[in-house]
């Protein structure tokens, strides 16, 4: 689950209780409190991914610009290993067909290579959007 989605499931109750409220003017002003509640969390969530994803981008950047070849391509290497596994199952010249829990790491070592290396290219962008949106 995101996190905005675990607000909005936090929200909607608090939301549905104050629609019980007797006053129009007493609904409309919790609800705009809790609005701004719900954007200031959010804002400061997508701060904490924001820099989350800096600090997955320097872990990756680094390991690029290391000096031993091991520390430099072991994530490409492994995503080779991974689409050799996946093709020799899929053909059956494996000895043994891949366990469910194999294809489970396999997606999660997938999602993790390209989800990192889309972080290492949108990362810079979305720090430059948010310094100039702090100048604002």
């Amino acid at each position: 689950m995101s996190i905005i989605g675990f607000l909005t499931e936090l929200i909607t109750p608090i939301s549905r209780i104050i629609d019980k409220f007797t006053s129009d003017k007493e609904r409309l002003e919790a609800q705009a409190a809790i609005l701004r509640l719900e954007v200031q969390l959010s804002e400061r969530m997508l701060g904490y991914e924001t820099r989350l994803m800096e600090a997955q981008a320097r872990a990756i950047a680094a390991e690029a610009q290391g000096n031993g070849w091991l520390q430099r391509n072991w994530r490409p290497v492994t995503m080779l290993v991974f689409l050799a596994l996946v093709v020799l199952d899929s053909v059956d010249w494996l000895p043994n067909r891949l366990a469910p829990q194999a294809w489970t790491l396999l997606q999660i070592g997938l999602g993790g290579y390209v989800a990192g290396r889309s972080l290492e290219k949108v990362a810079p962008r979305v720090t430059e959007a948010l310094s100039r949106k702090d100048k604002d």
